[in-house]
């Protein structure tokens, strides 16, 4: 474009005019940015559907673009907000210091902006080394719940009982938790009770067989039956069960728990746990105290 196409200084509000243009095309090129992200994010999420059985992948690679599309959002927000200010020449300043990062003003806003800073990096580590995934299983602060959402923030877990857990994305990096599908969403789940010292135990191992078997959710993996404690009382009794994840695996622990207690009580009811107590006569108790005494 040659000059003679420019319009002259010399036409009223020429300044004012210019200045909306700028403007304008800023926020139209911002609110693109904003739209071109946000689209390839659906298109990922579109072309790669979570609700399989092997989901594993989808999974990893919808954490990726989320986080990241989520903080690339961020980036292109802020860069058009500075652009914006610099179009100002009383807060050019600010605009500038927004973008190098630079100057008092930049100090104070990321000393003011701290958590949501350390949530954005946060962002970033985690769709970079995936500690968790959308809906993964996880254990936080004692909750069972699966991840529903990742966003530049925070994380929402949904709890077993539809609850909603919502957790600072800096807490994952910063705390410990369990991922039960980190490499596989595959579980042994275990079931404990107690019998009496003469429960024959094979029977047992035979009808735990027999409820795995004969439940679909067990994956024909592992079943096992151990003692792994004994008191005074009576002896402990560990199954293990596996599954091909771990909603599966609760409802196959309860299966199997209520199909051996119900075949003990059946079966061997004599063997379940017993409070035991001895009646001694008391006059055959003084007499046999008295005996050696006398015999003394």
């Amino acid at each position: 474009m040659t000059s003679d196409n420019l319009s002259p200084d010399q036409l009223p509000l020429i300044g004012a005019v210019r200045h909306a243009t700028s403007l304008g095309l800023i926020c139209a090129l911002t609110w693109l940015g904003l739209r071109v992200i946000s689209a390839f994010v659906a298109i990922v999420t579109l072309l790669n559907p979570s609700d399989g059985a092997d989901n594993l992948r989808a999974r990893r690679l919808q954490t990726h673009v989320n986080v990241l599309g989520r903080t690339l959002m961020v980036f292109v927000f802020v860069i058009g907000v500075a652009g914006t200010l610099m179009t100002f020449p009383s807060v050019r300043q600010i605009g500038t210091s927004l973008l190098a990062s630079a100057g008092v003003a930049g100090l104070v806003a990321g000393l003011a902006a701290r958590p949501v800073l350390g949530n954005l990096i946060a962002g970033l580590q985690i769709a970079l080394t995936q500690p968790i995934r959308l809906d993964d299983v996880l254990i936080v602060e004692g909750e069972w719940g699966r991840v529903e959402e990742i966003t530049g923030a925070f994380v929402v877990v949904r709890l077993w009982d539809e609850r909603r857990l919502v957790v600072p994305l800096q807490w994952f990096i910063e705390h410990p938790f369990q991922n039960w599908t980190r490499t596989s969403s595959n579980i042994i789940g275990t079931v404990f009770w107690w019998v009496d010292y003469h429960m024959p135990l094979e029977p047992l191992r035979a009808e735990l067989e027999r409820l795995c078997r004969s439940a679909s959710d067990w994956d024909g993996r592992l079943v096992l039956l151990q003692v792994t404690d004994a008191s005074e009382k009576s002896i402990q009794l560990r199954a293990l069960v596996s599954s091909s994840d771990s909603s599966r695996n609760w409802d196959l622990r309860c299966h199997v728990r209520e199909g051996l207690i119900a075949f003990i009580a059946r079966e061997y009811p004599e063997y379940l746990p017993h409070l035991r107590a001895e009646a001694v006569d008391r006059s055959q108790q003084a007499a046999a105290v008295k005996r050696p005494l006398q015999e003394g």
